[in-house]
């Protein structure tokens, strides 16, 4: 669907009721992000995200919504994250059908993050069915492909910068976030007048592929993320950590194995292993696998926006080209025999292979591998959230449960967050200082220390009327 065919924007009213937000997942976690906005004319849904982590938030997945998934008129996603689009499947499925408005890479992403995530949906069916583990006869997916194939034809990329009717007296525009490619915030002006913006992730203004997000311009009502808003991210120890594990690891013979998030993160890391081997501090002998079918097919987008010059790239990553993505030579494992081939080289070498936390894909097979052997090393290298096997290594156990066992873990782990695509608190303070103060603002995608942390940094520091929601809460916008 094309931004020109979504629907024309009608006539305010002169006497309107106040639009009334709704805040659906993404509070109290760092997941599930979804916050419903309902006017007398529309009803929006800003982002669509899946629940992860721990089995309770999981099941929230599986669990209705508070209206009518026919009555929404459009989806806002801001940008192509799981815990941000990875609901839309479901939602076509039980009746959306409005447009889903997001950046042209975004879009590209969220392709290859919902059909992957389908994927995902409908061998774990399969698995329960032919093992009966699940208490459903017979288990069946969250969604499949045929509801990512309807999807896909709802999205409705939009230009950044530029404002778009998305509803009856309802607007949206997309800034640059900084956060991965494609990541926008959001300002929605509503048909009474008042405004929204939702920073979806904001990026953090070291990245070294993407400048740093669009200044905060001011809204009547901010919702913004507050994943580590009680951290700072320590940037050069962080690469002077990651750079001494890598050396260490190598020198004894182990193999370093990196959970990476196949959107961003990915990237994030092979940039850095590019500097790394271009100073001599990554011997050329030392293979680098890339272990992600999903990654491998996110690069291939980044690649596009290097050579498309994309105006939210460094001018240093454009003009260094693809080289600036790639500690060649890699070597990509796209098949699955080729992913078990990398089990059989032995080290010294690194693996980069997603999920990010652990909580599924081909990493789950290198760690129960690896994990054994004091002489390997696990770097975790952006957020990990509760109920994730990447925070349980972060928080030191000492055991593992994968594949229905228990694996050792004697292997020594690094947290190294500076890799993190999200602005830290001091960094989000900075990005909202200067803009005019909101009537309220929501902390939101954080877990619960994160989030009473970066309200009560913003109240002293700014001064602003800050707020942590509950789930299920419903505030007017005013």
């Amino acid at each position: 669907m094309a931004v020109n065919e979504l629907r024309p924007v009608q006539p305010a009213q002169a006497h309107v009721r106040p639009a009334l937000l709704s805040f659906l997942g993404g509070v109290g976690t760092v997941t599930g992000s979804k916050f419903l906005v309902e006017s007398d004319h529309a009803r929006i849904l800003v982002d669509c995200g899946l629940f992860q982590g721990l089995a309770d938030l999981r099941r929230l997945n599986w669990r209705g919504l508070p209206c009518d998934a026919a009555d929404i008129g459009a989806v806002v996603v801001t940008h192509a994250h799981l815990d941000h689009c990875g609901y839309l499947p479901r939602l076509v499925r039980h009746g959306f059908r409005g447009p889903i408005v997001t950046t042209e890479f975004s879009a590209r992403l969220i392709e290859i993050v919902l059909r992957d995530s389908a994927k995902l949906q409908m061998e774990a069916a399969q698995h329960a069915n032919d093992h009966g583990w699940s208490k459903h006869r017979p288990a069946q997916p969250l969604y499949d492909d045929s509801d990512v194939d309807r999807t896909l034809k709802l999205l409705a990329p939009a230009p950044t910068g530029t404002e778009i009717d998305i509803a009856a007296g309802t607007t949206v525009t997309l800034h640059p976030a900084g956060h991965i490619l494609g990541s926008a915030w959001a300002r929605l002006t509503l048909e009474d007048g008042h405004t929204l913006a939702v920073s979806g992730d904001l990026g953090r203004p070291g990245h070294p592929l993407l400048l740093p997000p669009e200044p905060f311009s001011g809204a009547d009502v901010l919702l913004m993320e507050s994943t580590y808003g009680n951290r700072r991210h320590e940037e050069e120890a962080g690469r002077a950590h990651f750079a001494d594990v890598l050396n260490r690891t190598l020198a004894r013979g182990g193999t370093v194995v990196i959970p990476a998030f196949a959107l961003d993160r990915t990237e994030v890391v092979l940039h850095e292993l590019a500097e790394l081997r271009s100073q001599g501090r990554l011997p050329a002998a030392v293979p680098v696998y890339v272990d992600s079918p999903m990654a491998l097919a996110a690069l291939d987008v980044y690649r596009d926006a290097v050579l498309a010059k994309a105006p939210e790239l460094r001018p240093e990553v454009t003009a260094a080209g693809v080289a600036a993505l790639s500690p060649e030579p890699f070597l990509a494992a796209r098949s699955i025999q080729e992913s078990v081939d990398i089990g059989h080289s032995g080290g010294p070498a690194v693996i980069v292979s997603a999920s990010g936390m652990a909580t599924g894909g081909r990493v789950l097979h290198h760690l129960r591998r690896l994990l054994p052997d004091p002489r390997n090393a696990v770097v975790v290298v952006g957020f990990a959230a509760q109920g994730t096997r990447a925070r349980d290594l972060v928080d030191g156990a000492e055991a593992l449960k994968m594949f229905g066992e228990y694996v050792p873990v004697r292997a020594h782990v690094a947290d190294v967050p500076h890799f993190s695509a999200h602005a830290d608190a001091a960094q989000i303070v900075e990005w909202l200082r200067g803009a005019p103060a909101p009537h309220t603002t929501y902390l939101v995608h954080g877990e619960p220390d994160a989030a009473d942390a970066l309200r009560d940094r913003i109240d002293r520091t700014l001064g602003w009327t800050a707020v942590v929601p509950r789930s299920g809460e419903r505030v007017l916008i005013r």
